[in-house]
């Protein structure tokens, strides 16, 4: 029984419902962010506050207000009471466009100059202090926590989107053209590695994600098309589109087993594929009248979520709703037997991938001998 429901399948993801809604808050929210190892849940908001949710209990833990700089773009640190966070105004004066914040005194430890336009693309590593991010002022920052200076920059075209894999090894960075490259996290001063084009689109590359077995990348785009790359080769495995979110780009995420892709839409429906057999599995899972425009499957972490940003179009309320599988016993006891069975299969996932040793030389072979590995030890 147990072993039967450590996987998704096709009924489960069917069978999806709303386990706990947050509305505390009736505006637009800029993003969102999972703890990789808590149940904890950060939010920037469009008044310019940040929210930190106990998803677990369902319940709002602490607000802090930065009116001066403003939030955009959030994540987590390892620490379950400090976030990175954007800022939205003064860029270009005082060059501040990161903090790292404590949610826990409300205070900012230290600030991050260099870029001069907006974030709009944020990743923690996985594995130390490091963090990336993307602005509009066609550049990729990497920095450390511990220090105010920037540790590398790299020149771009067009809107960059910054990911880790989750052994933190190795970083995607996306630009203009559909061109996808990949730097090893400990020598990105000798240049990319490998460099993919995604051949067929010409909109920019608004978000990049990593699977959690690290076979596969998602790429959303700004005209609302979604597809799925081998990471080694760099070969397109499937494609999708979405209906039109004027004004909002589509986020959308891998389950926390790589097989099934989730995202929100402009007709407030969210959508799930399975990437093996390339089709949609119909959920039926809508909010009307609202819109679900960013989903995010924390698939790296230890617990199996998902958490859909909605708008109501004329109220323009948005709530943080977390997602659980239930089944036909009722959604809140279901919501805790999915979590303590999942919860356990997917901690021991990402903690063997954790405790893998580092690459000499990134590489497609090395890669692919590393995911063989990986995948028979499992």
């Amino acid at each position: 029984m147990t072993s039967s429901l450590t996987e998704l399948d096709d009924d489960l993801v069917r069978c999806m419902s709303i386990g706990a809604v947050f509305s505390e808050f009736g505006g637009k929210i800029h993003s969102i962010d999972f703890h990789r190892k808590d149940d904890l849940l950060v939010t920037a908001s469009e008044d310019d506050s940040v929210r930190l949710y106990d998803i677990a209990n369902a319940k709002l833990l602490k607000t802090t207000s930065h009116k001066k700089h403003g939030t955009d773009r959030i994540c987590f640190t390892h620490h379950p009471s400090s976030v990175i966070c954007s800022s939205k105004y003064n860029l270009e004066s005082t060059g501040e466009s990161l903090r790292y914040l404590s949610m826990y005194d409300n205070r900012c430890i230290r600030y991050f100059k260099g870029h001069t336009q907006r974030v709009v693309s944020l990743c923690m590593s996985p594995i130390n202090d490091s963090f990336m991010s993307g602005s509009l002022d066609h550049s990729v920052r990497i920095w450390d926590l511990r220090v105010n200076a920037c540790q590398g920059i790299l020149r771009l075209r067009g809107r960059p989107a910054v990911a880790y894999d989750q052994q933190g090894l190795v970083f995607a960075v996306a630009m203009e053209g559909g061109a996808i490259k990949l730097f090893d996290s400990r020598s990105y001063d000798k240049g990319p590695f490998d460099t993919f084009l995604v051949g067929g689109d010409t909109a920019e590359v608004c978000d990049i994600k990593f699977s959690n077995d690290g076979k596969s990348m998602l790429l959303t785009t700004t005209n609302n098309n979604i597809y799925i790359l081998d990471a080694y080769g760099g070969e397109k495995r499937c494609g999708f589109s979405l209906e039109a979110s004027p004004g909002t780009p589509i986020e959308a995420t891998f389950t926390p087993d790589g097989k099934y892709m989730v995202a929100g839409s402009g007709g407030g429906t969210m959508h799930a594929w399975s990437i093996q057999t390339k089709n949609e599995v119909k959920n039926g899972f809508k909010f009307q009248p609202t819109k679900s425009r960013r989903v995010v499957y924390p698939c790296s972490r230890t617990h199996t979520r998902l958490t859909l940003r909605s708008c109501h179009r004329a109220r323009y309320v948005d709530d943080i709703r977390v997602v659980a599988v239930s089944s036909h016993r009722g959604t809140h006891c279901c919501r805790n037997v999915f979590r303590l069975l999942l919860a356990h299969h997917w901690r021991n996932c990402t903690a063997r991938q954790r405790e893998g040793s580092p690459r000499e030389a990134p590489s497609r072979e090395s890669l692919q001998q590393e995911s063989r590995e990986r995948c028979h030890n499992e």
